[in-house]
């Protein structure tokens, strides 16, 4: 619905949402009224380059034609059944994507959240049946993001993170340990640990990669003790990090993973895929959902999922990301640039506020996020060019250079 079709204003859409929306996030200042492959557009129609896809989303683009056709298609034919009856876009999808992925099993969901809270219920209960009623603990990673379900933010390894606090005592099971660090991941682990769970690249985090040494020390461990390796790819999977899904960077294959995100093309969906032996814990009646496994957002996904792969997108988020990255670390006031193809971060050195950068990034039409008070993140569509790449570098150097100068100023006046 497009704004002059209301007989609204701008103004009048931000004030029925400031009077009636529960609001928890700090919005752009705009209405987004269309997206087409780099560019989101304003009621205006002025155009901004979108370097946050939804939040590593629409790695197909904006509105990909084959998922808009897929979408456009499944709404005229059937919406929703449950999952009683079979149908067609989620029996096609479950083929491609264990194929695509080298898992044996999947079963649907509606968001990364949801896929993580199966991940994290199908471990538990592969363990209490399969070794007895105490062999439930998850050890996940500090500094971790998993979602804000009860069990994904208990899982989340950020205790005084605004996801966990004010809400009591999280779900009981979890240890955390440090990222990247393998011998604390072995001395958190007891006799009543049943899985590791970690993103192979922590992106609420700062964007910080798991090294080859501690995703393959954890495969091994994991192996050698009879722990299932649970990873997180909610926002790395489906071509974002240079491969389908960010495990086969390492050469290792987890017991389940998480899927969400760039996996719907722009529509609501998630998934967990597990080996044949750990699925077996699902049984009937122990975990559903009503959505999960929609039609249209099955057909959605099996469109986006066939781009992702036919386009070798996997393939362009490693040559642009390894591009983008080497430009962003020719950027003054950078400690470090970071990231596994087009997921980027750049942590900025103390006192450049990264909130600012990303409002100065806004006023000059680059849509990106901001992590914590130093680090800016990266997520473009995959479809990305050299010539995006270098539009946005453009941008942030400039916004960088405008809030560093900003902040000479104040030192200046406060002296």
């Amino acid at each position: 619905m497009l704004l002059k079709e209301t007989g609204l204003t701008a103004q009048d859409i931000k004030e029925k949402v400031d009077k009636y929306m529960i609001e928890t996030y700090e919005r752009f200042d705009f209405v987004a009224e269309t997206a087409k492959d780099m560019y989101v557009r304003d009621e205006k129609g002025e155009a901004y380059l979108d370097f946050y896809a939804g939040i590593a989303v629409n790695s197909v683009g904006n509105c990909n034609p084959s998922v808009v056709e897929a979408v456009r298609e499944q709404v005229g034919q059937i919406m929703q059944t449950f999952n009683y009856p079979y149908t067609v876009p989620q029996a096609l999808l479950a083929e491609k994507i264990c194929t695509a992925t080298g898992m044996d099993k999947i079963f649907f969901q509606n968001s990364g959240t949801e896929a993580n809270e199966a991940m994290i219920k199908m471990a538990r209960k592969y363990g209490v049946e399969k070794y007895g009623s105490g062999k439930y603990n998850i050890v996940t990673a500090a500094n971790s993001f998993h979602g804000r379900t009860f069990g994904a933010m208990s899982a989340t390894g950020q205790p005084d993170n605004a996801c966990q606090t004010g809400f009591g005592d999280m779900t009981p099971g979890f240890t955390y340990a440090e990222y990247n660090n393998l011998d604390a991941f072995k001395a958190a682990c007891t006799e009543n640990t049943v899985a590791i769970m970690i993103e192979p690249v922590q992106g609420e985090g700062g964007v910080n990669p798991a090294t080859p040494e501690f995703m393959k020390g954890l495969r091994k461990f994991c192996d050698e003790n009879h722990i299932l390796l649970l990873l997180d790819e909610v926002q790395t999977g489906w071509c974002r990090t240079g491969a389908v899904m960010s495990y086969m960077n390492y050469g290792v294959k987890p017991d389940i993973v998480s899927m969400a995100k760039a996996m719907g093309g722009g529509m609501p969906i998630g998934a967990i895929c597990a080996t044949a032996e750990v699925a077996k814990a699902f049984t009937a009646g122990s975990h559903g959902s009503t959505f999960g496994g929609h039609p249209v957002c099955c057909a959605a996904s099996l469109a986006a999922v066939t781009e992702l792969l036919d386009q070798d997108l996997a393939g362009n988020a490693k040559k642009m990301g390894a591009y983008f990255m080497k430009m962003l670390g020719t950027l003054p006031h950078v400690k470090e640039v970071r990231g596994q193809g087009l997921l980027v971060g750049v942590e900025f050195e103390d006192g450049i506020s990264s909130a600012e950068i990303k409002h100065a990034c806004f006023d000059r039409k680059l849509l990106i996020t901001a992590i914590g008070s130093s680090v800016i993140r990266m997520i473009p569509p995959l479809i990305v060019t050299e010539n995006d790449c270098k539009k946005a570098f453009d941008i942030i150097a400039d916004a960088v250079r405008e809030v560093y100068a900003a902040n000479m100023r104040k030192k200046l006046t406060a002296a």
